[in-house]
C-alpha cells in the first residue's frame, strides 16, 4: 500500500495532482521492476492519493524489499527533481503478507485491511513530516519477523517498532526511513559501575 503526503492540499490544483498521479505510476513501476516484480504481473488498484499493489507469490521477499526501498527513494528524487514544489511526491508505504481472494469485485483480506491499516498509522505519517527524505516505510510485525530481520541489506537495525492504532486495528509495526535512516541502537557494553 502507498499513500502521496499532503496528496489533497488545497496548494495542489488538478494539474498538480494529475502530475503528482502519473509521477506516482512511473516511480512504482520502474521500482517494481527493478525489484523483481514485473508492473505488468502485479495486481493493482488506484486509491486517487495512493495505491495498493499485490506482488505475485514466487517473487524473492528478502531481494524485492533490499531492492525496492532504494529504488522507490532514487525515482522519487528524479521525479522530484524535475517537477515543481505542488508536483512533488513524498510516499509512505506499508509492507504485508497474506492471502487474498479476487473475485469479480476486486481484492478482499484480512491482510489488505491490515496493509492499508499500516500506511494510515500515525507513527508512519509522523516520521515522514519528521523527516527531510521523501519516503517513510511501515512493515508488519510479520514481515520484519519473517523477512527484514533476516536480510542485511533491509538495514534491520534502522527499522523502529512502533504502535499501530487505527479504527479497529491494534498491532505492531516496524517504521523504517530508507533515505534518512534511524542510527542502530548502540550496545553500551558491560556495566562499568562499581559498588562501595
Amino acid at each position: 500500500m502507498v499513500d502521496v503526503e499532503g496528496f489533497g492540499d488545497r496548494h495542489r490544483t488538478r494539474p498538480h495532482q494529475r502530475a503528482v498521479r502519473d509521477g506516482l505510476y512511473v516511480v512504482m513501476e520502474a521500482a517494481f521492476a527493478a525489484a523483481g516484480a514485473a508492473w505488468k504481473d502485479c495486481y493493482r488498484e488506484d486509491r486517487g492519493d495512493g495505491m495498493f499493489v499485490l506482488v505475485p507469490v514466487g517473487v524473492d521477499r528478502v531481494a524485492f524489499i533490499e531492492a525496492l526501498l532504494p529504488v522507490l527513494v532514487t525515482r522519487l528524487r528524479v521525479h522530484n527533481d524535475a517537477h515543481v514544489e505542488a508536483q512533488r511526491i513524498r510516499l509512505r508505504i506499508s509492507l504485508h503478507s497474506g492471502e487474498v481472494v479476487i473475485d469479480e469485485h476486486g481484492v478482499t483480506s484480512t491482510a489488505l485491511v491490515h496493509a492499508h491499516r499500516l500506511c494510515d498509522a500515525t507513527p508512519l505519517k509522523a516520521a515522514l513530516a519528521a523527516s527531510p527524505g521523501v519516503l517513510a516505510a511501515i512493515a508488519s510485525a510479520e514481515v520484519y519477523d519473517d523477512v527484514i530481520r533476516h536480510a542485511a541489506g533491509a538495514a534491520p537495525d534502522s527499522w523502529r517498532q512502533v504502535p499501530v492504532e487505527v479504527k479497529e486495528t491494534a498491532a505492531t509495526g516496524w517504521v523504517h526511513l530508507p533515505d534518512h535512516p534511524y542510527l542502530a541502537a548502540l550496545d553500551p557494553g558491560p556495566s562499568d559501575t562499581h559498588t562501595a
